[in-house]
């Protein structure tokens, strides 16, 4: 096929959009230090220590369902995070969450057999198109409570009431568009990641002069860029994304086609 041979001789830097790419640079092990300031700078925190709890990536990924190339580690032992880079689909990205969300927690609750000590969740999710209705490109999701309703009303006191549940689920959406939207500096280091991420070539070496662990991990891309072997695999994850969302459209205009034939008959 032409267009993978001159994808794969290509001397271009690899795309860490591509969510095989995304994972090979950041879920190595060895990485772990590139890991943690990528994520201090989303949850702006202070982190000690952060694990990699699937930093295999499986033979047959390719076949497998879009969205299983996460990132799942453990923070200082008490928070479990989900990375995920999401460039197909994204409209049902929020009902995923959702569930693998319910999955890690439920087991976390069978491993400790105990409600008082469990983890709390986080799920970051990097998208490269817009999904929300708000005019952020980084937006934080809680449990939180509803306005009372005033027929509903008990004076307890209260000078401040609660407003959210629970912080033990937390949801992060940063949205890459509106990120360049936003004509960003790169004066954060939230802003300095985003534009390596985004790959425009003269913000990414900015940042890495900004930024020693961003030059690092440019370094490293540059390094898996220039395998053959590597960019093969990032074709193939690349064409699989573009047949995942060929086959949701065309489904997607299916069911509306038959809305309207069903209206109309």
């Amino acid at each position: 096929m032409e267009e993978e041979t001159e994808f794969v001789k290509s001397k271009s830097r690899l795309d860490l959009k591509n969510d095989y790419v995304f994972k090979r640079i950041f879920a190595k092990p060895e990485n772990n230090e590139e890991l943690k300031e990528f994520i201090e700078a989303i949850l702006n925190i202070k982190i000690n220590k952060i694990e990699v709890k699937n930093p295999e990536i499986s033979k047959n990924y390719v076949d497998e369902r879009l969205g299983v190339l996460d990132i799942r580690a453990q923070i200082d032992k008490d928070t479990i995070i989900d990375v995920e880079m999401q460039v197909a689909n994204v409209s049902t990205l929020v009902d995923r969450n959702i569930g693998y969300g319910s999955r890690l927690i439920a087991e976390d609750i069978r491993v400790r057999q105990s409600y008082v000590a469990l983890k709390k969740f986080i799920s970051i999710n990097i998208l490269g198109d817009d999904l929300l209705k708000r005019n952020t490109y980084h937006s934080v999701a809680h449990m939180k409570f509803e306005d009372i309703e005033q027929s509903k009303y008990v004076d307890m006191g209260y000078k401040e009431e609660q407003e959210v549940l629970t912080d033990k689920i937390e949801a992060h959406y940063i949205e890459l568009k509106k990120f360049i939207k936003s004509k960003p500096g790169l004066s954060s280091k939230l802003e300095q990641w985003l534009w390596l991420i985004v790959g425009e070539e003269e913000k990414v070496k900015m940042a890495s002069e900004e930024n020693k662990t961003i030059e690092k991990v440019v370094e490293e891309l540059d390094e898996m860029s220039a395998d053959e072997n590597e960019r093969l695999e990032a074709y193939k994850r690349k064409l699989a994304i573009i047949d995942y969302n060929t086959s949701i459209e065309l489904a997607h205009k299916e069911r509306n086609r038959r809305g309207r034939k069903s209206r109309s008959g």
